[in-house]
Parts: structure tokens; sequence; C-alpha cells
């Protein structure tokens, strides 16, 4: 699942790729861009806002990408063979002479100028893995709802960007709170954006995501698709929820045991 840690990972693969080469291949097959064309453009930069990816090239452009649940890029050398999907589900293709990037299932492609990117990110809350990451701006957002519960306020990328259902789920684990208190009742708050930061941090260069400190399969994560398995702490079987409204339904993971229901 695309979190703010494997976002951040695919911008840093793809500046590696192309950034500083020309584009010798451009093809964005979504219907309001099919005539649009990057071809001998300058690849300047790729960066990660929060889920959101943005590919700079000169001219003052920005491609801008979010792979929501199922969105990928995949980077092939020549001669490689493409595996990141059938044909019918490349949305994008950049290429270079020594590297090829393809965008398969992506949700969201779009083709503005660079300096109205705040028109696409700017809503967000402070990147949890950006130069403009604010701990105390992203705890008065946090807060500001006292009323919303943890678990939503923390997937509202308003409040802070990067986190998805795992950190969710994990997070609230480690602070041994329920995801459904309410804000204003967690106890120490600021531990909550200093923990999720450390953990993005940690995890960013990780092929694979650990929580626990314990790298084996089936004990990287605390909660998080363990339904109905033993905790990992007290051995109490997890349980999994939707959390949510409004059609933003998401599933919750917990321990019932180390994570108490709030006092009604």
């Amino acid at each position: 699942m695309p979190e703010g840690d494997t976002v951040w990972r695919a911008a840093h693969r793809l500046h590696q790729a192309l950034a500083g080469h020309r584009l010798v291949r451009c093809d964005l097959r979504v219907p309001r861009l099919a005539t649009s064309d990057l071809t001998g453009r300058l690849v300047t930069d790729v960066t990660a806002r929060g889920k959101h990816l943005l590919t700079r090239v000169e001219g003052g452009l920005t491609l801008h990408s979010h792979l929501r649940m199922e969105g990928s890029w995949q980077i092939y050398a020549p001669g490689d063979r493409w595996r990141g999907g059938p044909e019918h589900q490349i949305r994008a293709i950049l290429g270079t002479e020594d590297r090829t990037a393809v965008g398969y299932r992506l949700p969201v492609l779009d083709l503005l100028r660079t300096a109205d990117e705040p028109k696409a990110v700017g809503h967000l809350g402070p990147d949890l893995l950006g130069p403009d990451w604010d701990p105390d701006e992203a705890l008065r957002r946090l807060l500001a709802d006292p009323a919303r519960t943890v678990g939503e306020a923390m997937l509202d990328q308003r409040n802070l960007a990067g986190i998805g259902n795992v950190y969710k789920s994990e997070l609230c684990f480690l602070l041994r709170v329920s995801p459904w208190l309410p804000t204003g009742l967690l106890p120490a708050p600021e531990r909550l954006p200093a923990l999720a930061k450390k953990l993005l941090e940690v995890n960013k260069s990780r092929p694979s995501r650990v929580t626990t400190a314990d790298p084996r399969r089936d004990r990287r994560l605390w909660v998080y698709g363990r339904a109905g398995r033993p905790c990992l702490r007290c051995a109490t079987p997890v349980r999994v929820a939707d959390q949510g409204s409004g059609g933003q339904e998401r599933l919750t993971y917990w321990c019932p045991r180390c994570q108490p229901e709030p006092a009604n």
C-alpha cells in the first residue's frame, strides 16, 4: 500500500533515473493529456509531497501523479522486459536514452505549470519526509477538531502528509491508544507526530516496512494485517473493523487489550 515512505522511495528512484537527462520519449495516456508532449525537455527534479509525485521538467512544467491504492512507477533499462502490468494499464511513459519510467494504473495524472503546484498539493499539511516538516504545526492541525477520532485525524492529509492505513494502525498500537479515541483525549499528543516522523524516516529506504524492529516476514508489523492472530505483545487476538464514513471507510487493526476502548 503506497504511503509516504513508499512514495518517497519512488520519487528517489525516479529522480536518480531521470533527473539531469532529456526525454527522448513521452507518452501520456489519459485523454486530456493525449496531445501533450515533453520530448526534448530536461527533467530537472522528481520529488514527493506526501503521497503525491511531482516530476519537474524545464520550461516550468510539472507532471503530477498520485499512486493511491494500486498505482506504481517502474523503471527499465534498454532491453528490459516491462513487468509492471498489461499494456492497457500504462498511463505514462517517460524515456531518456538510458532509462524508461513507466507509470501503471495511475488514478491521477496531470500536467501543470510548476508555479501552480500549490493547486495540486497546497492543501496538504506538513510533510513527514519533506523539508517543510513542522511537528508543532502538524500537532496543531491534528488537535484542531478534538472530537475527531485519532485514526481519522491521522489519515487526513490536510493535517500531516504521508500517513496511510498501515501507519495509522501501527502508530495507535505503539501509542497504546484506541484508533477511536477522540484527539482531544490523546495523552501526551506531541508523541504522535514525533513517532510518525521516526517510523517513516527509518522505513523510507527499506524494501519492506518494519515497525516492530523484527524483520521476519510474519513479525514486521504489530497489528496491521493480523486480524484474528495473537497480538505480538500480549497474545490477545487482534481485531479489525472499518473506520470512517462517507465513502472514506478504512480497515483499522487494533489489540483490544493493549489499546482499550475510550471511556464513554
